[in-house]
């Protein structure tokens, strides 16, 4: 019976890398049938993950507004904030290279895990896949349907 996130990950779940473009995700999400992809850098570390979340503007984002602001003394004083999170979006309006799209720290669970903690985290943070890593390197991927359905045998 399945216990810990290694007896149930996928070992060979797609990834891509840290420099690839925003072409080469679109690409990967239609042809691997996936809506996540974990970003590895050159020495396999996880340092991203980017969704199809990260491709779309919701539609009460769907144009990007300057942020408010205030004159002062002949000036415009933006209010920080806000001016973050209006950077933030154009950065993933604009972007060409995962790099720019995907989202930052990964939220990853290890091999180690048990099943239980990877639910919690599962619905702690809203996620329906987690990269799973060993000292930091992409080692494979574990999805919600895998967690209830391992969880599930173990009820039985």
């Amino acid at each position: 019976m399945a216990s810990t996130v290694a007896d149930i990950m996928e070992r060979d779940a797609p990834s891509i890398h840290l420099e690839a473009g925003v072409e080469d995700v679109v690409a990967r999400f239609k042809d691997q049938d996936v809506s996540a992809l974990p970003v590895v850098n050159e020495g396999g570390r996880c340092v991203g993950i980017v969704t199809e979340h990260d491709l779309v503007i919701a539609d009460e984002e769907g144009d990007l507004h300057i942020p408010h602001y205030i004159e002062l003394f002949g000036g415009l004083v933006f209010f920080p904030p806000e001016l973050r999170v209006f950077e933030r979006r154009l950065k993933k309006a604009a972007a060409a290279r995962v790099q720019d799209l995907m989202t930052e720290p990964p939220v990853t669970v290890e091999p180690e895990t048990t099943l239980h903690e990877a639910a919690h985290v599962i619905v702690e943070r809203g996620h329906s896949r987690l990269p799973v890593v060993e000292h930091g390197r992409y080692v494979g991927l574990v999805t919600r349907a895998d967690v209830l359905a391992a969880l599930n045998a173990l009820e039985a």
